[in-house]
């Protein structure tokens, strides 16, 4: 029985690759839900206030899902916590400090979550 060469998990020109299909990871079909339950790749939750006049945003980054998923999942994070938010740069951004009320949420969708920051 012939074994299939390994897939690259890393290149150069395009990033961090998937370990199932061998495309980059943020335009991947494979399941997202796959890749999270690992616990190899924890997605994080911080506080910001950089560049906001004092005002903080709870910041959600390293979601391994699609723009589509990613703009459902904030819907879903901003009407849990009643608040107003956006996404850039593939983090969510959550008007106030929620990071508490965020971490339970991922947890019981079955993400591995840590808190980053102060």
């Amino acid at each position: 029985m012939k074994q299939k060469p390994p897939t690259p998990v890393y290149s150069t020109e395009k990033g961090r690759l998937c370990s199932k299909c061998g495309h980059p990871v943020d335009r991947c079909g494979c399941s997202p839900k796959a890749d999270s339950s690992q616990g190899r790749d924890a997605v994080r939750i911080s506080r910001e206030t950089k560049g906001r006049k004092g005002k903080g945003v709870t910041v959600v980054s390293g979601l391994p899902l699609s723009e589509a998923d990613l703009k459902a999942l904030g819907q879903r994070l901003k009407k849990k916590c009643g608040s107003g938010g956006t996404i850039k740069n593939r983090a969510i951004e959550i008007q106030g400090d929620h990071r508490d009320l965020v971490l339970t949420e991922l947890k019981d969708l079955g993400y591995a979550v840590k808190k980053s920051g102060g």
